[in-house]
């Protein structure tokens, strides 16, 4: 007989956060679309499928390895969450199979059993290529309907991918806004990641992974959780065009990246679609970035290697994956 392994706590529900009007100003679809045009790289890369990760080559990688300096190396994902909220609708699955009962000949052995539907918000996981299409394309153009079925994407599949080295950079807006936290609903532009280029001595460059930390799970550890789909704090498509024309091959965040609610007309998740849709720029969604913020802090520097080794999945259009940031 099998049991759910014991789930790790979860904090008291938290009512929901106030929204300040501050996730706009708001964008009409045209000039979404505008914005879109201006940023997309569709036809740039002969392997298409991996989009901006083409331009992590070897030498972007033998730069970002010659920037460690301590050797500390962070984990940046979240635990494998179990517990049910109002963050985590659809929780994810561990239990035993095998419990070691004795039976010749020795050694006994002990199993799990794992399973997730991580596309949400409780489990870090990278979005491939394929996770996002625009008025029925994915990137470069391909219609979605033409390559993704029962079966898998067959553009844009997350072992396309492969494994990426290279420099990241942390934007710790708490930091350098001098507080605890973003609130839900606020939005980050352009001229707050400047401003913290600047103040944190980081500079984006071609082929980054940059990573936003907005105090999302600091908030959620001393206030409970909330569902971040209808109120987060996050980018907006204001600061895509700065990311386009720096050249960066991988976005992430401790939320998704997005600013909710949405401030585009009938589009939930606008930085998704220019990221993926439109840049080929794959996301990580959900990370862990407190440990990070703090060995960064100790540090002094607010770049380092980062290596992301998503699972390799044929077809998959992502995969929960944990990141490690190498000081």
């Amino acid at each position: 007989m099998t049991r759910n392994s014991p789930a790790p706590s979860s904090p008291t529900p938290s009512s929901p956060p106030r929204v300040p009007p501050d996730n706009g100003p708001p964008v009409a679809r045209e000039e979404f679309d505008c914005v879109f045009d201006q940023v997309r790289t569709w036809g740039r890369w002969s392997e298409a499928d991996r989009g901006a990760w083409n331009r992590v080559t070897p030498d972007v990688s033998r730069n970002a390895a010659s920037s460690v300096r301590t050797g500390t190396a962070v984990t940046l994902a979240l635990p494998w969450n179990t517990v049910p909220g109002p963050d985590n609708a659809k929780p994810a699955l561990h239990h035993m199979t095998d419990l070691g009962d004795i039976e010749a000949p020795e050694p006994s052995t002990h199993k799990d059993f794992i399973a997730v539907d991580y596309h949400g918000k409780a489990v870090s996981h990278l979005d491939a290529l394929s996770h996002i299409a625009y008025r029925g394309n994915l990137y470069d153009g391909r219609a979605a309907r033409q390559v993704i079925d029962a079966g898998g994407a067959r553009f844009g599949a997350v072992d396309r991918l492969g494994t990426l080295v290279t420099r990241g950079v942390l934007l710790d807006l708490p930091l350098t806004w001098g507080v605890d936290w973003l609130e839900p609903g606020q939005a980050v532009h352009p001229e707050a990641v400047l401003a913290a280029e600047e103040r944190l001595k980081a500079e984006i460059r071609e082929g980054d992974a940059v990573l936003l930390r907005t105090g999302h799970h600091r908030r959620r550890r001393e206030l409970g959780p909330w569902d971040p789909s209808e109120a987060s704090a996050g980018f907006h498509i204001d600061a895509m065009p700065l990311f386009a024309e720096r050249g960066i091959a991988l976005l992430g965040a401790d939320g998704d990246s997005d600013v909710r609610p949405s401030p585009v007309e009938g589009l939930h998740s606008p930085v998704h679609a220019l990221a993926i849709a439109a840049m080929g720029v794959p996301l990580l969604d959900n990370l862990d970035l407190e440990t990070l913020a703090a060995a960064c802090a100790e540090a002094g520097r607010y770049e380092f290697m980062m290596v992301v080794a998503p699972l390799n999945i044929p077809g998959g259009t992502g995969s929960p994956v944990n990141p490690v940031a190498i000081l």
